[in-house]
């Protein structure tokens, strides 16, 4: 079994996200499939197919986020080992090449945002960090060939 290590407001978000569907996103999908019931024959009512088929993907999701919730483990990141890269890190990194430098931090998938500059740790770049230590080279695999970055500072989160 995977665990999905969250941070607490990750985790939180998740829960909210979580009753949100199962409150109003289900009573919103029993008034579509009650509406499109009332317009009559059920055999050629495509509002009535596409109303299920919304319910029936409404449902799925909600599997999948009670399965994310349920195999949970909530990080305080501060106690986490800042030697190297593990999930949560906030990590400098500078192209070997371009002598830019970014910082990420190292989160799951659910909690990823490449706006807020949150990386999963699944991703190519995450896996490519993952162990690193200061002064380390990573090798990153992207569709466009092997990038190097120097793994310049590893802070908490």
């Amino acid at each position: 079994m995977a665990y999905e290590y969250l941070t607490q407001e990750g985790y939180d978000k998740l829960r909210k996200t979580l009753h949100h569907l199962k409150t109003e996103g289900r009573a919103a999908a029993s008034k579509a499939i009650a509406e499109a019931r009332e317009k009559g024959d059920l055999s050629e009512n495509a509002e009535y197919d596409a109303a299920k088929d919304a319910q029936g993907l409404l449902e799925l999701k909600i599997n999948q986020l009670e399965m994310k919730s349920a195999n949970a483990r909530v990080l305080d990141p501060s106690t986490l080992d800042n030697s190297k890269v593990v999930v949560f890190s906030r990590v400098t990194i500078k192209s070997v090449i371009t002598k830019k430098s970014v910082t990420y931090q190292l989160v799951s998938e659910t909690e990823a945002s490449l706006k807020d500059k949150k990386i999963s740790v699944t991703s190519p770049f995450g896996k490519g960090l993952l162990g690193k230590v200061v002064g380390d080279i990573a090798d990153i695999h992207t569709p466009r060939g092997i990038m190097k970055f120097e793994v310049i500072e590893i802070a908490a989160a």
